[in-house]
């Protein structure tokens, strides 16, 4: 078993190790674990065989996506955001008149794009960007407000 390198002063060191990992992307293995429910949701989107959860998954993608671009870690501009969210309000009010839960050719190749640029963040961006991000979007859930919020861009 290996040992740990002994740090005089528990406290301080594990406020060290807190603060160093704020500073670093997370795990691999931890971004395969948040994308993968993304990348299934969009899947299910793209075929027509969606539900309201994917609907809900992307949403809240789209939200986390604009927040952590918003911090500098990725590009999406304000119409990009406007346009997704629209996309998602028709999909939604389709499927719920419906039962039929899918994206338009159009609003896939945005999702497409808001996916991967939320897997590359979740690779790139340190936990700290992660963790503002998820706590506005913990903010916005709590007020039950979700209009777009990234800065428009000039």
């Amino acid at each position: 078993m290996a040992k740990t390198l002994p740090f005089p002063g528990g406290n301080q060191a594990a406020r060290a190790r807190q603060a160093k990992a704020l500073l670093l992307p997370i795990p691999r293995s931890m971004a395969v674990e948040l994308i993968l429910p993304v990348h299934i949701a969009l899947d299910a989107l793209r075929r027509g065989a969606g539900s309201m959860s994917a609907v809900q998954t992307l949403t809240q993608t789209m939200l986390l996506t604009g927040f952590l671009c918003d911090l500098g870690y990725g590009e999406m501009t304000y119409e990009q955001l406007r346009t997704a969210d629209h996309a998602l309000a028709v999909t939604f009010e389709r499927g719920r008149v419906s039962d039929e839960w899918r994206f338009d050719e159009a609003h896939l190749e945005l999702f497409s794009y808001i996916v991967s640029t939320y897997d590359a963040q979740l690779q790139r961006a340190p936990l700290s960007a992660l963790t503002d991000a998820s706590a506005q979007l913990d903010r916005i859930i709590a007020n039950g407000d979700a209009q777009p919020t990234l800065r428009k861009q000039a």
